[in-house]
C-alpha cells in the first residue's frame, strides 16, 4: 500500500488490459515525423528520448519508452525539428519523451539552440520527473544550459506529498535560480493520492518549493492501468474539496486528455454533456468523445 511503491513497481494487475489501447491519444496517428507529434494547431510535441529514471506504472507512453526497438537517435530527433520548423503553424514546443533532462548537457543545449532559431517558435516546454526520482541531475552544469535559453517552462510530475524531498526542493530551487519557471502536473491515481487530505498537503508543499500546481490528470485510458483509475465523479469532488482550504493558486486544473487524441478538457459543466459509466465529453473541435468507467470502480 506503499504510495510510492505503487508507482514504481510492477504489478500484477497491469496484465489485465481490459480490452483498452495502448496509445489511447492516438499519438502514432498524428506523428509527423518519427519524433514530432502534432495534436493541437498551435503545438507540437516533440520525443527526445526514451530512457526515464524511473519506470511509472501508469504511464500513458508504456507502449515504447524504456523499449530499446524505440530509441531515438539524432538523426531522428533532428527530422522532428525539421518539421518544426516547416510548420510556421507551431508556436509552442513540449520536449517529452521519456525524460529530456537524460540527454547529456552538450545535447540539450544543442537542441534548445536550435529551436531557439526558428522564428515561429515561442514558447518552449520540458516534461520532466527528474526533479523527483533523480534530483542529483540538476547540477550547475545543467543550470548553465538551461539559463542560456531562457525562458524555459518546466513541469514536473510530483504525484504524492512523500516526494517533496530534501533532494527535491534543492533541485527546484537550481532550478528557479536559473530562471526556469515550474509547474507541477499531478495524476490522480487510486491508492496514491485520491483523498482530499494527500492532495491538499501535496499542493500546499508544491507552492512552498515555488512549483504551482498546473493539471490534475485523469488517467488516460492505457491498457493495463486500470488498477490505477479513479471515478471522474471522485476526481472533480477532491478538486472542490480543495476550494477553501488552499489559495486558487493551489488548485489544478482537472482535465482528461480524451481517447483518440481529441485533446485536454478541463472537467466542469462547459465540457461534460452526460455522467455515468459512459462519461460523454464535449472536444474543444465540438465533438463528442465517451471516456468509459469501470462500473466496478464505484
Amino acid at each position: 500500500d506503499d504510495p510510492i511503491w505503487r508507482q514504481c513497481v510492477p504489478d500484477v494487475a497491469e496484465l489485465d488490459d481490459a480490452g483498452l489501447p495502448a496509445d489511447p491519444l492516438a499519438e502514432e496517428a498524428h506523428a509527423v515525423a518519427p519524433t514530432l507529434v502534432h495534436r493541437y494547431p498551435d503545438r507540437g510535441l516533440l520525443l527526445a528520448g526514451n530512457s526515464c529514471a524511473g519506470y511509472c506504472r501508469f504511464c500513458t507512453r508504456k507502449r515504447r519508452v524504456g523499449r530499446p526497438e524505440h530509441n531515438i537517435s539524432f538523426g531522428a530527433l533532428q527530422q522532428g525539428i525539421e518539421a518544426i520548423a516547416a510548420r510556421p503553424q507551431i508556436r509552442d514546443v513540449l520536449i517529452s519523451g521519456g525524460d529530456p533532462l537524460l540527454l547529456s548537457d552538450p545535447m540539450l543545449d544543442e537542441l534548445f539552440g536550435r529551436l531557439k532559431k526558428i522564428d515561429h517558435v515561442e514558447i518552449i516546454r520540458i516534461g520532466s520527473r527528474i526533479p523527483v526520482v533523480l534530483p542529483e541531475r540538476v547540477t550547475e552544469a545543467l543550470c548553465n544550459v538551461l539559463r542560456r535559453h531562457r525562458p524555459l517552462y518546466l513541469n514536473s510530475h510530483f504525484n504524492h506529498p512523500r516526494e517533496l524531498t530534501i533532494q527535491s526542493w534543492q533541485a527546484c530551487r537550481r532550478l528557479l535560480d536559473a530562471g526556469v519557471i515550474l509547474g507541477n502536473q499531478t495524476v490522480l491515481l487510486r491508492g496514491v493520492n485520491d483523498d482530499s487530505d494527500t492532495l491538499l498537503d501535496l499542493n500546499r508543499g508544491l507552492l512552498q518549493m515555488g512549483v504551482r500546481p498546473y493539471y490534475l490528470h485523469q488517467m488516460d485510458l492505457t491498457a493495463g492501468t486500470g488498477h490505477f483509475r479513479v471515478r471522474v465523479e471522485k476526481g472533480l469532488e477532491l478538486v472542490r474539496s480543495l476550494t477553501g482550504r488552499i489559495t486558487g493558486m493551489g488548485i489544478p486544473r482537472y482535465v482528461i486528455d480524451l481517447p483518440g487524441g481529441k485533446g485536454k478538457v478541463q472537467v466542469c459543466g462547459d465540457t461534460v454533456e452526460s455522467w455515468g459509466d459512459e462519461l460523454v465529453l464535449r472536444a474543444q473541435d465540438g465533438t463528442r468523445v465517451v471516456y468509459r468507467q469501470n462500473p466496478e470502480d464505484r
